[in-house]
């Protein structure tokens, strides 16, 4: 790409790289392509974005504030660019402008919420602060699906296992056998739940709906319901390799006659291959749907409908 005005690509981002007399601003693109989504979801998670101070950051926004504006210092390089606009869309909430709390970022899903005891009241904050805001939620409704979620999540994972455990009529093999496949509806039900239950509030009050001017043209409870399926269905699709590729991975490893003679290993390197594993699976299942998704009009309420002649809108699904 150049400065002439040419258009280039990356991931779910199009930036129209301005020329001196006619800037263009850096704005989002819808994408239908997995992999462009991918590569896009993939920058969101680096972790070193957690890293970068409150100073880059002003930097990172004053540089694509002065791209925008046409007033671009010279020697600033297109890799400049994106990687200002990588650190902003990790740091900012595209709905409030503010930022994320570092721990409930997107980058922070993989580091903060791999520990086990924190891992469904984490997952109740990560859902939460990357939801839908262009509603305001009042503190007492988050506190409620706070406890909703983490009551209910924890709940399920444990009273499946214990169902199991319980089951006295079932031989010791095939409770082991159902012990193994517990695991994973257990946590996408739960996952499920907390979803619902951190975002409740969008049901109720609707989310914002854009025309393809980024105009507001409604706030509708259609789009909300839509947004948060899409949520949760990315939270089931989370798990599944986690719970596929380790068993494969440490049955190779197991057989290796170095770890076969020192066993202390096996734990912190099965520990290491799950945190690859969800490391990798994170920006696959967040990229099925598009964060900015869009529906048709005649899919939602009818104001909405007789307030733009728009035949599809456009809304933040959140992540």
């Amino acid at each position: 790409s150049n400065r002439g005005g040419k258009a280039f690509f990356r991931g779910d981002i199009a930036v129209t790289l301005c020329n001196p007399t006619r800037p263009a601003p850096v704005y989002p693109l819808q994408n239908s392509s997995f992999l462009g989504r991918l590569r896009h979801f993939i920058d969101i998670i680096d972790p070193s974005t957690l890293f970068v101070s409150e100073k880059g950051l002003k930097e990172c926004i004053k540089l694509l504030d002065d791209y925008k504006d046409g007033k671009l210092p010279p020697g600033v390089s297109d890799l400049q660019l994106w990687e200002a606009q990588k650190i902003k869309q990790a740091i900012i909430h595209p709905d409030t402008g503010e930022k994320i709390f570092m721990p409930f970022r997107m980058s922070g899903y993989v580091p903060f919420g791999t520990p086990i005891w924190l891992n469904q009241s984490h997952n109740a904050c990560v859902n939460y602060a990357n939801r839908n805001a262009t509603k305001p939620t009042p503190t007492s409704k988050f506190l409620q699906g706070y406890v909703g979620a983490v009551t209910s999540a924890v709940s399920i994972a444990v009273g499946l296992n214990v169902l199991i455990q319980k089951a006295n009529k079932l031989s010791p093999a095939t409770r082991m056998i159902i012990q193994r496949f517990v695991p994973f509806p257990a946590v996408a039900c739960a996952n499920i739940c907390n979803v619902g239950l951190m975002r409740h509030n969008e049901l109720s009050e609707g989310i914002d709906v854009l025309d393809n001017n980024g105009n507001v043209v409604g706030s509708s409870k259609t789009a909300a319901k839509h947004a948060i399926m899409e949520t949760a269905f990315t939270r089931v699709v989370l798990p599944m390799p986690i719970f596929v590729l380790p068993p494969i991975i440490m049955s190779y490893l197991e057989r290796l006659r170095f770890l076969q003679s020192n066993r202390r290993l096996l734990l912190p390197i099965h520990s290491v291959v799950c945190l690859v594993t969800f490391g990798l699976s994170l920006p696959v299942a967040i990229s099925l749907f598009p964060q900015m998704s869009q529906i048709e009009v005649s899919r939602l309420e009818p104001e909405i409908a007789m307030a733009t002649d728009c035949k599809v809108v456009t809304y933040n699904k959140g992540l």
